[in-house]
């Protein structure tokens, strides 16, 4: 029964162990404070979009972020869709000729 039981709890902790959260993102675009640099960012980085994982899910590309003074490669990811909204990117702008990350989400329609 013993045997049974670390059997068990250990097969739900490797199920459990593939479950990722992701943290909500904001509505709309926002000016990040802080994130405003002199290097243009990298060419889009061209990701392998996996299977879909269940009917309607909604792919969020990938984008270049910034941190300790470089961009790095934030990866893209499925998520339910949202009735009355719509997923506009991360995007980044040349405004001066400094960049400025504008963070993106969800926009109601």
């Amino acid at each position: 029964m013993k045997r049974l039981a670390l059997t068990l709890a250990a097969a739900a902790a490797a199920l459990l162990s593939g479950c990722v959260v992701v943290p909500a993102h904001r509505v709309g675009y926002v000016a990040e404070p802080g994130i405003v640099v002199d290097a243009p960012p990298p060419a889009p980085y061209a990701e392998v979009v996996p299977v879909m994982p269940y009917p309607g899910a909604v792919w969020i590309n990938g984008y270049w972020g910034w941190s300790g003074g470089r961009h790095y490669w934030v990866p893209g990811y499925y998520e339910r869709p949202r009735p009355g909204y719509r997923y506009e990117p991360h995007r980044w702008e040349n405004q001066g000729g400094r960049w400025h990350l504008r963070i993106g989400g969800w926009i109601r329609m």
